[in-house]
C-alpha cells in the first residue's frame, strides 16, 4: 500500500533564463535547497509554476527535472490539461517518473455543470495509472461542489485526496467531517497559507503552500509544531506568515510577488512570461522592498540589503512635491506664490 499523503508539498516557481527558456540548472538548485530545508515533498506544475504559460512539453520536462532532484521525497505533480486524453497522457508520464500522485483541477475556461464535472473525474479515476488528488481552486477553474467531491471520494479508490484553495474554511471542515470520517486514509490538504494552522488543528493532513518555496523554514516550523501539539509555536509562525503572504499573493501579475521572494532568498527567477505595465513595475519596486524587510525581520539576512532601498531621499521628495504642486497650479491656471 502506498504511503498516505501528508505534510507540506511545495508548489515551486519555474525560473527562466535570459532567452525566456526554462532555466533547468536553477530549477534543480531550488528543488535541492527546498529538500535541504526539510520540506515533505514537491508540487510541480501548480499555479505557482505558471503551468498554463508553459507548453505541454515544458510541463512534462518540469515534472521530470523535479522528480530527478526530489531525492526520495514524494512528488505530487499538477496534471491539469484541457481535455481528458491529455490529462491521462500526463498521468502516465508522471507515473513513469515515479510521482506519488497527480493533482487535477476542475475543468477550466468553459463553465460546466456539476454533473459534467463529476463524470469528468470518474472517467479519469477509472483510467488513470496513478493516484489522483482533486484540486478545488474556484478562482481559476470550475468549482467542485462538496456533494460531488464526497461521492468521488467514497466511490473511486484511485482518488486519494483533495487540495482545497477556496479560502473556505467551513467547506474544509465539511470535507473532514463528511469524507475523512468515512475514509480516514483520504488526504485533505490546505492550499491557502492564512488557514494552515486552523486546518492542521482540525485534522487536516498538511498543505501545498506557495510560501513554502520562499520561507520553507517558517512553514515547516508551523507544521512540525502543530504535529507535536505545540500550538503556541504554530500560532506564532502563522501570524508571522500573514504579512509576507499578503504582500506576495496580492502583488501585480501573480505569481510575481512570490518570484520576488525567491529572488530575495538568493535565486534567479528570470523575467516573467507575462509583462507588467509601467505602473505595475513601479509598484513592484515598493513591494520588493517591503518583502525584503519582512524576510530580514524573520532572520533571513540575505534579503536585508533590499529593505528600504526604494524610499526616496528628502531632497528627492522635495523635488517630487514641487513637481506635483506645479502640475496642480498649471491645471488651475495659477502660479504658486
Amino acid at each position: 500500500m502506498k504511503a498516505h499523503l501528508s505534510g507540506i508539498f511545495v508548489p515551486n516557481i519555474v525560473p527562466y533564463d535570459a532567452q525566456g527558456r526554462i532555466n533547468e540548472e536553477e530549477l534543480r538548485r531550488i528543488i535541492r535547497w527546498l529538500g535541504d530545508k526539510g520540506v515533505t515533498g514537491f508540487y510541480p506544475n501548480g499555479s505557482m509554476g505558471e503551468f498554463i504559460r508553459l507548453s505541454y512539453e515544458e510541463r512534462k520536462r518540469v515534472v521530470q527535472v523535479v522528480s530527478e532532484e526530489a531525492n526520495g521525497r514524494p512528488v505530487l505533480a499538477g496534471a491539469a490539461e484541457p481535455n481528458v486524453d491529455l490529462v491521462l497522457e500526463m498521468c502516465a508520464h508522471c507515473a513513469d517518473l515515479g510521482c506519488r500522485a497527480v493533482s487535477i483541477t476542475g475543468p477550466y475556461y468553459y463553465k460546466l455543470s456539476q454533473e459534467s464535472i463529476e463524470e469528468y473525474f470518474r472517467e479519469l479515476a477509472a483510467k488513470s495509472p496513478i493516484d489522483i488528488v482533486v484540486y478545488n481552486i474556484p478562482a481559476f477553474a470550475s468549482e467542485i461542489s462538496l456533494p460531488v467531491l464526497t461521492r468521488l471520494a467514497l466511490d473511486c479508490p484511485r482518488i486519494v485526496g483533495t487540495k482545497d484553495s477556496s479560502q473556505n474554511m467551513p467547506r474544509f471542515l465539511h470535507i473532514l467531517h463528511e469524507i475523512k470520517s468515512q475514509r480516514p486514509e483520504f488526504s485533505v490538504l490546505m492550499g491557502w497559507e492564512e488557514l494552515i494552522c486552523d486546518a492542521l488543528f482540525m485534522g487536516g493532513d498538511g498543505g501545498t503552500l506557495s510560501s513554502a518555496g520562499v520561507v520553507p523554514e517558517v512553514i515547516m516550523k508551523i507544521y512540525n509544531a502543530a504535529r507535536s501539539g505545540d500550538w503556541e509555536t504554530a500560532k506564532h509562525g502563522q501570524f508571522k506568515l500573514l504579512d509576507l503572504f499578503s504582500l506576495m499573493v496580492n502583488a501585480p501579475n501573480f505569481p510575481e510577488g512570490f518570484r520576488t521572494g525567491y529572488e530575495l532568498r538568493g535565486f534567479h527567477p528570470g523575467k516573467a512570461r507575462f509583462p507588467l505595465s509601467g505602473p505595475e513595475r513601479e509598484q513592484m519596486t515598493g513591494i520588493r522592498s517591503r518583502i525584503a524587510c519582512i524576510l530580514a525581520e524573520c532572520g533571513f539576512s540575505e534579503a536585508a540589503h533590499a529593505c528600504g532601498t526604494n524610499h526616496p531621499k528628502p531632497d528627492d521628495m522635495r523635488e517630487q512635491i514641487e513637481v506635483i504642486v506645479q502640475r496642480v497650479m498649471d491645471s488651475l491656471g495659477t502660479k504658486p506664490s
